[in-house]
């Protein structure tokens, strides 16, 4: 039966499998768990173990296999290959081959056996396996290459938990290979497999690169020349080299890399003269991939850069990639992630003809990455990959490497005083005891940055609704703002409705409205970027402004972010007040305003606000779009008082007569920052009373009986007194109604400055 090859999931990766659809399996008469052999070209055939296809191939003829069994059965993505049933015997020894420079001592035949279970290998075959042993292998890569050095009985045959492993004495770079058997240098270092979370990009690179070099005939068909470039771009660490790797490898193309800073030379002429060699060579070999890494050093912005040499270079790429000498079957991969800064004239048809975006992994993306990185790892049981793609918002495809690898580090730790590192070898029942904990991983978590938030990001804070006393209109108000759009998406889209931009919270000092902020960006679950008012504030002109746009940028690439601007009227201050600022406060509030409501969207992007003068704030920034949420953060009633008392007392050894109904009662025109010095003020007095009436020696066995009692209290509320006056609290009543009852967006300035004058 003739088969269209796709590549396999990246989960089943490396595992020998080849995923059928059921229709195919059916008329082949094949069970889950036999083996077929795959013919590609030039006779090549490679064996795998049969596996249930994927919902999605059902009746479309395919067979999904990956890149190890296409590099041994010689076919690419989208080539047909021919599949019969096999007759495989069951293995009952099977001597391999170690590659020289693993050092292992002990009988490593049982781990080789559980990783080879149920693969069909042939004699001279080159069979990547993994240990497990993470940084502990001096190869590169997870995965070490061994040679099936000779087979019982011979042909192909299958590892089963019966057969007997031999290691030879000979190393695997001495042994030869058996005919049909693919050489060692033939294992692909990447492949499409081992890129995660990018499916859609990698499709439109291919389309891209593989359609015009196999199929140049289309084009000709329609009359049109084949792309010659594309662009990828995107934040730091996402996969764009990756990426280009792995089509180079895939697709069976001369690949030549440039990379920016080698080429650039000091003598007149000589940068360009390198780089018309490449592309000469790459003509030469056509068909042809040119990969230049970072793009953005050796083709600026030439009316922006000092230097001749730079735009020399520019002049010389644009040449070579649309001069007047045909560039045939030489396609141009550039990437960068910083895409602004390359002189425009590449970034036009013909040149590089489609520029794709290499984003920050969404929750499935991040979930493809790790399956990818811990696919040769023992994990123990526990581990939950879901649970970690949940928690890694802003983490690109490098830092979940590093993610994986520093929980291997921190399990090599544990096992490292076993270890005797003069030995050359390693102990193999060492080896085995090697696994990954949950444990291992949550200690990983701890020292590791989201590199696309490293310049903003903000640690999510650790309070939650439950550290809010009261204020429950507002927790409400705040959850249907910004939680309800997060997590019930599908409501607001059947419902047609927009999520609010953005929330004001307002109130008098110490009510707890950065407290409220912090719960929100906690109980959301989003990236979380904090922006001090003044620290935006910049001497030179346009940095100011520049500052606002990149924490909206960070925040849109990172998405879901909530973005919390403390004390916002400091850099939103009413326009036109003629203030002595050079006009940097105005062109902030400019700033602002377009990218709360510009032509930009805000998608699952969030403003959260906190002032309290919300008089001093520009009307602008409050209508409806904007800012257009206004939740008053009041002083706290008897009843919010208790909880808040409740809060701050709920780890304090309280004595059996203090009442927290009667402190609630006492504290009227206390806030939440009042409150907790009271808590704090009663618990230094019990401490200062039990330190003074004790020896020292004998604090250590009398701790446990000190008791904060109303008396701790009462000379609590006589040290710290309320902080808001009952005309403090008018003056906020008299903004909350003119807030409700002004037209969205107007307010009565002459109102505002009654206020609080």
């Amino acid at each position: 039966m003739r088969l269209t090859v796709k590549p396999l999931k990246q989960k089943d990766a490396g595992r020998g499998l080849a995923a059928i659809d059921r229709a195919a399996m059916d008329e082949l008469e094949l069970e889950n768990g036999d083996y077929i052999v795959l013919e590609g070209k030039q006779d090549s055939r490679a064996v795998a173990r049969v596996w249930p296809g994927y919902p999605e191939d059902e009746g479309n003829g395919i067979v999904r296999i990956d890149g190890q069994l296409r590099q041994e059965a010689n076919v690419g993505i989208d080539d047909p290959v021919n599949i019969e049933k096999a007759d495989v015997n069951p293995a009952t020894s099977v001597t391999v081959a170690l590659p020289q420079n693993l050092r292992v001592r002990g009988n490593v035949g049982p781990m080789i056996r559980n990783n080879l279970s149920g693969q069909a290998v042939t004699q001279g075959q080159t069979v990547p396996v993994s240990f497990g042993l993470g940084p502990l292998s001096s190869m590169s890569g997870q995965k070490i290459p061994l040679k099936i050095a000779e087979t019982e009985p011979s042909g192909t045959v299958v590892v089963t938990d019966s057969t007997d492993i031999q290691v030879s004495e000979m190393p695997a770079e001495q042994v030869h290979s058996g005919e049909g058997a693919p050489e060692a240098s033939d294992t692909p270092d990447v492949t499409y497999e081992d890129i995660g979370g990018l499916d859609r990009e990698l499709e439109q690179v291919r389309e891209m690169i593989e359609l015009p070099m196999r199929h140049p005939e289309l084009f000709q068909q329609l009359g049109i020349e084949p792309p010659k470039g594309v662009l990828l771009h995107g934040p730091p660490g996402t996969g764009k080299t990756l990426m280009a790797k792995a089509v180079a490898n895939e697709i069976d193309a001369y690949f030549t890399t440039i990379s920016g800073p080698e080429i650039m030379s000091k003598y007149y002429g000589e940068s360009e003269e390198q780089l018309r060699e490449v592309f000469d060579e790459a003509s030469e070999n056509a068909p042809a991939i040119v990969f230049i890494d970072e793009i953005d050093s050796i083709a600026p912005k030439r009316g922006e850069t000092q230097g001749d040499v730079e735009r020399r270079v520019v002049a010389q790429l644009l040449s070579l990639m649309d001069g007047l000498e045909e560039r045939g079957q030489v396609i141009v991969i550039g990437a960068t992630n910083r895409v602004d800064d390359i002189d425009p004239a590449l970034r036009r048809g013909g040149r590089f003809d489609r520029e794709i975006e290499i984003g920050v992994p969404d929750k499935k993306g991040r979930k493809e990455i790790l399956q990818v990185h811990t696919r040769g790892m023992p994990l123990s049981e526990e581990i939950n990959i879901e649970n970690y793609a949940e928690n890694t918002h802003g983490f690109v495809g490098a830092d979940l490497a590093t993610l994986t690898k520093e929980s291997a580090m921190n399990a090599l730790r544990r096992i490292r005083p076993e270890l005797d590192l003069e030995s050359d070898e390693i102990d193999a029942e060492v080896l085995e005891r090697l696994e990954i904990s949950d444990k291992d991983f949550r200690e990983a978590m701890k020292g590791i940055e989201p590199s696309a938030l490293r310049e903003v990001f903000v640690e999510v804070p650790d309070v939650t609704w439950d550290s809010v006393g009261g204020l429950e209109d507002t927790k409400e108000r705040l959850r249907e703002t910004i939680q309800w759009p997060l997590e019930y998406e599908d409501v607001f889209e059947s419902m047609d409705l927009e999520a609010a931009k953005g929330v004001l919270m307002y109130g008098p000092p110490g009510t707890g409205k950065t407290l409220l902020a912090k719960a929100v960006a906690n109980e959301a679950q989003s990236n979380f970027i904090s922006v001090k008012g003044p620290e935006l504030l910049n001497k030179f002109v346009g940095e100011s402004e520049k500052g606002v746009r990149e924490v909206f940028s960070k925040a849109r690439e990172n998405a879901p972010t909530v973005v919390f601007f403390d004390e916002i009227d400091s850099i939103a201050g009413e326009r036109g007040g003629g203030t002595t600022d050079s006009g940097v406060g105005e062109r902030v509030v400019s700033q602002l305003l377009t990218e709360l409501d510009g032509i930009e969207d805000m998608e699952n992007v969030v403003v959260v606000a906190t002032t309290n003068r919300p008089d001093l704030i520009d009307d602008a920034l409050l209508r409806p779009g904007r800012l257009d949420r206004h939740v008053h953060v009041p002083v706290p009633d008897e009843e919010a008082r208790r909880a808040i008392f409740q809060v701050h007392t709920r780890d304090k050894p309280l004595a059996d007569g203090v009442d927290l109904d009667e402190l609630a009662s006492r504290t009227d025109g206390y806030v939440g920052a009042d409150i907790e010095a009271v808590a704090r003020e009663a618990s230094m007095a019990a401490t200062r009373e039990f330190i003074n009436s004790v020896d020292p020696e004998d604090i250590g066995d009398s701790v446990s009986n000190v008791r904060v009692t109303m008396d701790h209290f009462e000379h609590a509320l006589s040290e710290v007194g309320p902080s808001v006056t009952e005309e403090t609290r008018e003056r906020y009543d008299e903004i909350e109604q003119r807030f409700d009852r002004a037209e969205p967006g107007v307010t009565d300035e002459s109102t505002a400055s009654r206020t609080f004058q």
